[in-house]
């Protein structure tokens, strides 16, 4: 019997506290970030063959690479997450076959600020754990990909995506040196989760970008003791104590003002983290009802999530109409990263 090893793993929206999770900061002072995994997900098809091949392939991206089974798998390109994850697992857990194909599909464009990247990294570690029944925990797993991603890959960026995709649901979690982190998932009513999806407004700005070099400013300005730096992700780490409050309480009017409150200081941390198209359709959103918003992830384009209060997500939406972008509908997940297997 032939099977097809199938994983998936829920891209999230950060919801407070972004960027405190990059090194050195969280070595230096703790980071603290709190986000929500959302009903997009990043797709793997592991597949063992006998075509003597191996087949990466991103059909989102519409990229294929092939390979000989004796040649040496570089970690170019745009398929490097698929090979970079194949060459460790190999490395790690070595196993015989004779042609494997990797299939992946991201529902969000990769430079998004969802976490893309990372989200697909457990995806496809999750794919490999169903195969070959490895003994990988959540933490295992989360941390195998940081491992892939930042040492491996070479790739800049902090930790959270890791984690949220792989544990899922709404999470408070903790930085520290040494790699240490600490998962809180938050057990948040209902009704609060359901006043969060009608009022908040996922908008894709339709700009990509590159968020490692937005990371590296911001590393490079921790190292070089840059005050205003420091002191924006200072207040970016107490955002994260004032939404986790609101959120357990309720507080749902304090929303809109805590993510304002963020992204005011999120614009001190690196310098392109904004910019005039972004600072645009940011006031025509407020100017249309919305009590706040932040640009996800690092910033530098990618989505922007508004908080509109009562009825005011419509008008908020409408008013984005001009811009050269697309609202995105989604949903929140309790769960994070699935994997399972079936029958060719």
């Amino acid at each position: 019997m032939h099977y097809n090893y199938r994983s998936r793993a829920p891209l999230r929206l950060g919801l407070a506290g972004g960027g405190t999770d990059v090194s050195p900061y969280c070595d230096l002072y703790g980071g603290f970030i709190l986000n929500a995994t959302i009903s997009l997900f990043a797709y793997v098809d592991l597949e063992l063959t006998n075509d003597k091949t191996l087949t990466f392939q991103a059909k989102d991206m519409e990229f294929s690479q092939q390979y000989s089974m004796d040649d040496v798998i570089d970690t170019e390109g745009p398929l490097n997450l698929l090979k970079g994850v194949y060459n460790r697992i190999q490395r790690d857990y070595p196993f015989d076959h004779n042609g494997l194909k990797l299939t992946t599909y991201v529902q969000a464009p990769p430079g998004s600020g969802l976490g893309s990247s990372s989200t697909l990294v457990v995806a496809l570690i999750g794919a490999f754990v169903e195969m070959l029944k490895l003994p990988l925990g959540e933490y295992d797993i989360a941390h195998y990909a940081y491992e892939i991603e930042r040492i491996d890959l070479q790739m800049a960026g902090g930790r959270q995506d890791q984690y949220a995709a792989t544990f899922g649901g709404f999470n408070f979690m903790e930085f520290y040196s040494n790699d240490k982190t600490i998962v809180n998932p938050l057990k948040i009513k209902p009704e609060n989760i359901w006043e969060l999806e009608k009022n908040i407004v996922l908008f894709y700005t339709s700009q990509s970008r590159e968020s490692s070099k937005i990371i590296e400013e911001q590393a490079s300005n921790v190292k070089q003791n840059k005050q205003s730096s420091i002191e924006a992700m200072h207040n970016i780490k107490k955002q994260s104590m004032m939404m986790k409050n609101a959120l357990l309480r309720g507080d749902m009017n304090a929303i809109g003002e805590i993510f304002d409150f963020g992204h005011e200081h999120k614009k001190n941390m690196a310098s392109s983290i904004t910019n005039s198209t972004l600072d645009e359709i940011y006031a025509t959103a407020k100017k249309a009802g919305a009590s706040g918003g932040k640009i996800s992830g690092a910033g530098g384009g990618g989505f922007m999530i508004f908080y509109c209060p009562g009825t005011t997500r419509f008008d908020v939406i409408r008013s984005l109409n001009k811009f050269n972008g697309k609202i995105i509908s989604f949903l929140f997940t309790p769960s994070g990263l699935n994997y399972w297997s079936v029958l060719k």
